[in-house]
């Protein structure tokens, strides 16, 4: 049986998994206009941080699975329709959930060696690294939450207790 740990990571992968589920729901109900609008955000629009997080996603899983990442820009727009983006995001919520559920204790007790984007040398022990990779990604699912609030569509509930619902051990 997998370490409370490591349940929790897998907890935060189904979590990951359902709300950008909910997100890409509320964000296919603005016109392409709208999710590119310019707003006051790290990444300018709602359309530029939803390829902000998906950078970031292949970046980090890169990066666990040891694989060398070439620097890429963290504003970078890899799919500019919205449909192409969508599911791409489900394609990588499916790696998400088999690396959360393929987590080790051997594996997490580790180090990673990487450069980040402006080549500058880190290692950092990998629990401390996935921990990062999902709070990540609720950080900036949060700034879209914000920037729907200034939307005519309503947010969707992102609440961890409210979006998961205790699964049993793979």
């Amino acid at each position: 049986m997998a370490s409370s740990f490591i349940r929790n990571f897998q907890m935060l992968a189904r979590y990951n998994t359902v709300a950008n589920r909910r997100l890409y729901e509320a964000c296919a109900s603005l016109s392409d206009v709208e999710r590119k609008r310019d707003r006051p955000a790290f990444f300018g629009s709602i359309h530029g941080t939803l390829n902000h997080i998906m950078v970031g996603d292949r970046i980090w899983l890169a990066r666990f699975g040891g694989e060398a990442v070439s620097p890429t820009n963290l504003d970078a727009i890899l799919y500019e329709d919205f449909d192409e983006l969508r599911r791409g995001r489900i394609f990588e919520d499916e790696r998400i959930e088999t690396f959360a559920f393929g987590l080790d204790e051997e594996f997490l007790s580790g180090t990673i060696r990487y450069a980040n984007n402006e080549a500058k040398i880190y290692v950092d022990p990998v629990s401390l690294l996935v921990a990062h990779f999902f709070n990540h990604q609720t950080h900036h699912r949060g700034q879209i939450h914000d920037m729907l609030m200034q939307t005519e569509v309503a947010p969707p509930v992102l609440d961890l207790h409210r979006v998961i619902k205790p699964a049993p051990d793979r």
